[in-house]
């Protein structure tokens, strides 16, 4: 016989599987609710996106312009410029686009050519992104890339793609050739060596071997002009890591003197005209280096007037030497007047100054990468 107790004991079971029943319910329609309401307003947020951003929802197939403004210029104690041109150009080959870049140099505002859609993107300090009309990207290193605002799958793709690559060994890589020092003279004071001496060794490798050099020469030409920098540039126009002129650039079929190995290849091609120009003379092999530092940094033309007006005062003109010599006596007005000389007087302490200094940083960066 069921007792009393026992019919509500199971009652009261059966009410609680009841509620908890309709509970479980309640919330599986909730649940579903919100489901559908979060895909909806993504949605419905994507489809916002696309209205506003006409232009695609990748850089694919684009032409995309951009210039780098990180401020860094010659002899900076970091390379911004060469790091992110390089990171540039890995987003373009990833991302299946073409890409030219330009560097913003001192009075430039690239900011304003991002507004009204001269460039595409820019790359900026991250203090200076408080901008109104631009979009940015996650920090790199200091930095990140700007867009114009409304430019939503852009910098969507732009951030998958930097998320990606920077947990990549080719970004690692990338940061350990840019960000340390290239200074030779500290690690040859202590003793150090090395078999990397510039974040662009294979290129110069690659462009020393055509001329016939030891490798380590043609980048202490390259340390002396620009300090490995390639956005460096003279009050002259020259440009880049070999400070090669717009007209030189133009003589040997080269247009972008940003580019690491353009400007390299137009520096070494005036090197080998100006190595043929002392080949075939009285000058020896040990000296013709020399002569043609002095003509890379001065011009031929200046160094063949120090030669004629080192003769002209009997002092051997195929020993560098005894230029230097020369040289003082050309800032005189009246002995230069006497001696015809195509440019007139010379004051020459740069050029002095300059061969020295490629030979001192030539010795030093023997020391630290023997061969």
């Amino acid at each position: 016989m069921v007792s009393l107790k026992q019919i509500f004991s199971s009652k009261k079971k059966k009410d609680t599987r009841t509620r908890n029943e309709k509970t479980f319910t309640i919330l599986r329609y909730l649940t579903a609710t919100v489901l559908v309401f979060a895909v909806v307003t993504f949605s419905q947020r994507s489809i916002a996106v696309d209205a506003i951003d006409t232009t695609g929802d990748t850089f694919a197939g684009d032409s995309i312009r951009c210039a780098i403004a990180t401020g860094d210029d010659m002899y900076s104690k970091d390379l911004m410029t060469g790091f992110n041109y390089e990171l540039l150009e890995a987003f373009a080959g990833t991302d299946r686009c073409s890409m030219t870049i330009v560097q913003a140099h001192e009075g430039e505002n690239y900011v304003d050519s991002l507004l009204n859609g001269s460039i595409d993107l820019v790359v900026l300090p991250y203090r200076d992104t408080v901008i109104a009309g631009i979009t940015v990207s996650k920090p790199v290193e200091g930095n990140v890339w700007a867009v114009r605002s409304g430019k939503f799958s852009h910098i969507k793709e732009i951030n998958l793609w930097l998320g990606h690559y920077m947990s990549l060994p080719e970004y690692d890589s990338l940061k350990d050739r840019f960000f340390r020092s290239y200074n030779p003279y500290p690690k040859a004071e202590h003793g150090i060596r090395t078999r990397r001496i510039s974040p662009y060794d294979s290129l110069i490798r690659k462009y020393a071997a055509t001329m016939g050099w030891d490798w380590r020469m043609l980048a202490a030409v390259i340390y002396q002009e620009s300090r490995f920098s390639i956005n460096s540039m003279s009050s002259r126009g020259a440009a880049g890591l070999m400070q090669v002129m717009p007209s030189t650039a133009s003589h040997y079929e080269v247009s972008d003197l940003l580019d690491p190995e353009q400007n390299i290849m137009a520096g070494t091609e005036h090197l080998k005209r100006l190595q043929r120009r002392y080949r075939n003379s009285d000058i020896s092999p040990e000296e013709q280096i020399k002569f043609v530092l002095g003509a890379y940094n001065a011009g031929e033309g200046r160094i063949d007037d120090c030669r004629s007006f080192a003769a002209g005062i009997n002092l051997d003109n195929t020993k560098w030497d005894d230029i230097v010599k020369a040289i003082p006596e050309m800032r005189k007005p009246e002995l230069v007047q006497s001696s015809s000389l195509r440019f007139g007087c010379f004051n020459g302490t740069e050029t002095i100054r300059y061969v020295d200094s490629v030979l001192d940083h030539y010795k030093a960066f023997c020391e630290i990468c023997p061969a």
